[in-house]
């Protein structure tokens, strides 16, 4: 266990860090959105039927809707976390002397391992996925359905991996990085690229491609609840819930609910998680089914 003076100085030097770089996740996830954006209209993977000004600006609505209530509500909060869990020497990596970069790699693969659960989670518990099948329902698969994403859903994913960390004890830099990753690569894997078919071989071996990701969007049931993981593959191929990528035009994208245009205003976005599949108000009694 380190010495109180090396815990000070650790601190300090990982809150320097954050600091200057707290604007990082968001500068990078915008970049990213509009690097992806362009390289879907140049090298689209499949042809939309839905036009983007019906989607687009209602996805937007929403990402700045959520991007104003948690800077405000738990700005940081995983971070700090992970930093509180330092200064107080608290959870596995913190009582355990292990090399930096080892407690970097091992905190990235962890909570990638840990986002992969909860994402079956959400589709395991019915009053969970009423909550995360939002993200199900759009009719098409692209970069802004990587930020289709409840408010309630991004609550709670955030105050449960919050309190993973403090127990993990994970590495403040570690949890940095993750954030930065997890941001992109949800909206990279969600985009409509075309990636050359030897290329995107090799990557899914790896990380999570596009064409792998498609898959889970689609309206068959054993299609949906496959290929959870967001940022490695191998979750999937490890907890047998790989299935292999299908050629774009056998993937119906959505839930064959909330379909119609009237569902596509960020008003009714906001309320999918309690209504039924007729679009009534429905919270008590919920099934998976509903």
């Amino acid at each position: 266990m380190a010495s109180v003076t090396e815990v000070a100085m650790d601190f300090n030097a990982c809150m320097n860090l954050i600091h200057s770089q707290k604007n990082l996740p968001l500068t990078t996830f915008i970049i990213a959105f509009l690097v992806l954006a362009f390289l879907e209209i140049k090298f689209s993977g499949y042809k939309e039927k839905t036009p983007r000004l019906l989607r687009w600006p209602n996805h937007l609505l929403l990402v700045c809707f959520n991007a104003l209530i948690f800077r405000v509500l738990l700005p940081s909060i995983c971070v700090m976390a992970a930093i509180s869990a330092f200064s107080n020497q608290f959870g596995l990596l913190n009582q355990v002397k292990v090399p930096d970069l080892f407690g970097i790699i091992f905190t990235v693969i962890f909570l990638d391992w840990m986002i992969y659960y909860i994402h079956r989670i959400y589709h395991s518990v019915p009053l969970l996925w009423k909550i995360h099948r939002l993200h199900h329902t759009d009719v098409e698969v692209d970069v802004s359905t990587g930020l289709r994403f409840h408010p309630l859903e991004i609550l709670l994913t955030t105050l449960f991996e919050a309190v993973v960390i403090y127990l993990l004890g994970a590495s403040i830099y570690g949890v940095f990085v993750f954030q930065v990753w997890l941001g992109v690569s949800t909206l990279f894997n969600h985009s409509n690229i075309r990636i050359p078919a030897f290329l995107e071989n090799i990557l899914r071996w790896v990380i999570v491609t596009p064409d792998m990701h498609r898959v889970h969007h689609s309206s068959v049931p054993s299609e949906t609840n496959s290929n959870f993981s967001f940022n490695f593959s191998l979750w999937d191929r490890l907890f047998m819930t790989y299935h292999e990528p299908l050629a774009p035009e056998k993937i119906k994208p959505g839930l064959n609910i909330f379909d119609d245009i009237h569902y596509f205003r960020i008003k009714e976005l906001l309320l999918q998680p309690f209504l039924d599949k007729r679009g009534k108000f429905k919270l008590k009694n919920i099934t998976r089914e509903d």
